[in-house]
């Protein structure tokens, strides 16, 4: 059985104990549903439990590493040493809606010698409903639970199933996002969009998915699901091939030959 770092077990800890909260919450939702209000602010006061209780158990290890998180924004650390990058509730309409496809996000990025932040080294990505634990360590490779994880294998388009993330109201392009599915959409087995950024990466790294792409998210989304992918033998960058950083925006994601593909689709997509 593979072993975990102490830093991955404080993550993994930390996940399972907001996981737990989660679970109780998502049971209440669907009573929730049908009463005039709506279950709307009760899942907002459930991510932000999530989140409080994921930055108490891991400020109580690392009192001096700082935070970015979807909630409470960025909380300043110590600046040689790693920071936090949190999603507590990647999936907030899916459990908003009664769906059990949601997860949390944790990854520690590392400092760079002159300023500024460099690259993620450990992500964990933890679906509750399934209990799931996919993680990563960088040069250890990507894990769900003690089981080794790659990327498909295969490199067909038209045995591809792929993922993508569909702009919504007040968010995001869909006229760019129409030209590239499109280009996809004629080419693949299927595009699935099931609302959960963090777990299409990962579901990527496993092999689950093909390829997945998407645009317009926030570094909390995607910087443990970046490392799973690359940890797993695949590609991230961003449409237009270039080297992907958490801080950008936009997302393509998949093992070598499939990539190439998909990213001559996409860059045909978007010079049009």
């Amino acid at each position: 059985m593979v072993s975990h770092s102490g830093l991955l077990t404080l993550m993994e800890r930390a996940a399972r104990k907001a996981g737990q909260r989660l679970r109780r919450d998502f049971g209440e939702v669907e009573h929730l549903q049908v009463s005039r209000k709506g279950p709307a602010d009760f899942v907002s006061k459930a991510d932000q439990r999530s989140e409080r209780t994921l930055y108490d158990e891991l400020l109580r290890a690392r009192p001096d590493w700082g935070f970015v998180l979807e909630e409470g924004g960025v909380i300043e650390g110590d600046p040689v040493k790693p920071r936090w990058v949190i999603d507590p509730l990647d999936g907030t309409s899916n459990f908003l809606h009664g769906i059990p496809h949601f997860a949390i996000s944790i990854a520690a990025q590392e400092p760079l010698p002159g300023g500024g932040w460099g690259e993620v080294t450990t992500g964990l990505v933890y679906q509750p409903i399934t209990d799931e634990s996919f993680w990563a360590e960088k040069g250890r490779g990507a894990w769900i639970q003690s089981q080794r994880l790659r990327v498909s294998a295969r490199r067909d388009l038209a045995d591809a199933l792929i993922a993508t993330g569909i702009p919504y109201k007040g968010h995001g392009d869909l006229d760019r996002w129409n030209a590239i599915h499109d280009a996809i959409a004629h080419e693949v087995a299927g595009v699935r969009r099931f609302g959960a950024a963090a777990l299409d990466l990962a579901w990527v790294a496993a092999g689950r998915y093909d390829g997945y792409w998407e645009a317009d998210l926030h570094p909390w989304d995607v910087a443990a699901g970046i490392l799973l992918v690359r940890e797993a033998g695949g590609y991230v960058t961003d449409f237009r091939g270039g080297d992907q950083m958490i801080e950008r925006s936009e997302f393509l994601a998949a093992a070598e030959g499939m990539h190439s593909k998909l990213h001559k689709l996409v860059a045909g997509a978007l010079r049009k």
